[in-house]
């Protein structure tokens, strides 16, 4: 019972913390001038240099040249991350060819855990045009700093830990840089139909 407190509290501050940035990212976007006319980028996203599933060293350069969707969680989350991971796979598929052209990059928030092997464990559940990152502390720390994205571990009162972590997917325009949170609360055809405009 307590280990279910737990989780739910933790699925519930994920929420909050969620929503708390989406709400500061469409501040940073709009500007902090109301009476501009031009169009403000907020600053998300930057250099990383990371490990994927297969060992293989990926940074954001690896990246540029396509749109990309980005997620922050981790292997051992009960429902947030694999349902959010299930939901973007079944979007790559909608796409058919085009999901090709479309990039998706699971950033794990538990290096400790999550190594190359179990990563690749992780991701064989799921499209395999995704790939999953993992680095050190101080390198998973920096490319979360970068995305403005939190994450928090979390003891657990029967031992272990767990991670609270912000749940919003980021999509990256072909250049690198943030375009907008993406919404996975709508159909994959409708997801993926708002896509096709970034390919």
């Amino acid at each position: 019972m307590k280990l279910r407190t737990a989780r739910l509290l933790v699925t519930f501050g994920s929420f909050v913390a969620g929503l708390i940035l989406v709400a500061a990212v469409l501040l940073l976007a709009a500007g902090r001038d109301g009476a501009s006319k031009l169009p403000q980028v907020a600053a998300i996203g930057g250099p990383f240099s990371l490990t994927d599933q297969d060992g293989r060293t990926v940074t954001d350069q690896n990246l540029k040249g396509r749109p990309f969707l980005v997620f922050f969680g981790f292997t051992h989350c009960p429902d947030i991350c694999p349902t959010s991971m299930f939901e973007i796979s079944e979007i790559l598929r909608k796409l058919g060819p085009d999901g090709d052209r479309m990039g998706a990059v699971f950033i794990t928030v538990d290096p400790e855990r999550d190594t190359p092997a179990a990563l690749k464990d992780y991701m064989s559940s799921f499209d395999p045009r995704m790939i999953a990152l993992t680095g050190d502390e101080a390198s998973i720390a920096a490319v979360a700093k970068a995305y403005r994205a939190y994450y928090k571990r979390v003891p657990l009162a029967e031992g272990g830990y767990t991670m609270d972590h912000t749940a919003i997917v980021y999509l990256m325009g072909k250049d690198g840089r943030f375009v907008s949170p993406f919404s996975l609360k709508r159909t994959s055809d409708a997801a993926a139909a708002d896509l096709r405009k970034y390919l």
